[in-house]
């Protein structure tokens, strides 16, 4: 199945300040996100974020609050998936688009939840591997075998950006070549 942009969005998943400097390689974690948000951004897609009670995680920490920019209004949940999430689950049909591409923590709860929870309401999740974690490895890397069994499309930042340009030559494509290298 090929990826397009004209039916993509990208969703952040609670990447909260208290929690965040416990997960596992977080620092290459932001790196990687923060370039697929660039990415995303260059290709016009739209980006949902969500914070998992703020009161006790923190807010989202400040490098992607301030790459998302205007964008960054996050949708506050106390549920493990956001589509449980009276509000996101509204956010996310009135977009319209069915691709979602995930990035966020932790692998094995909010995300996988989320991914499971999508597949089985119509959605593709598209879950880039290198855009989420937990705070142990071996969660993570059973989340990503259990979203993959399920349905998800397991990528890369790297690969999801090549494949919403489509072709090279573009604006499009300079821009994302250059948020690569």
């Amino acid at each position: 199945m090929r990826i397009l942009k004209e039916n993509t969005i990208g969703l952040v998943i609670d990447i909260q300040y208290r929690l965040f400097s416990h997960i596992y390689d977080f620092e290459n974690l932001e790196f990687h996100i923060l370039r697929l948000i660039r990415g995303l951004k260059a290709l016009n897609i739209p980006i949902q974020i969500t914070e998992q009670y703020v009161k006790g995680l923190g807010p989202t920490i400040t490098t992607i609050q301030e790459e998302l920019d205007e964008d960054y209004k996050p949708i506050e949940k106390m549920e493990f998936s956001c589509l449980d999430n009276e509000s996101y689950s509204l956010a996310l049909k009135s977009t319209g688009k069915k691709n979602v591409i995930i990035m966020g923590i932790e692998s094995h709860v909010c995300v996988m939840q989320t991914v499971i929870d999508l597949i089985a309401n119509g959605y593709q999740p598209i879950v880039i591997e290198d855009c989420v974690s937990s705070r142990k490895l071996s969660d993570k890397n059973t989340a990503i075998n259990r979203m993959r069994a399920e349905g998800a499309i397991i990528s890369s930042y790297e690969a999801i950006l090549f494949e919403l340009c489509r072709v090279s030559g573009t604006e499009e494509f300079k821009l994302i070549s250059k948020i690569v290298k």
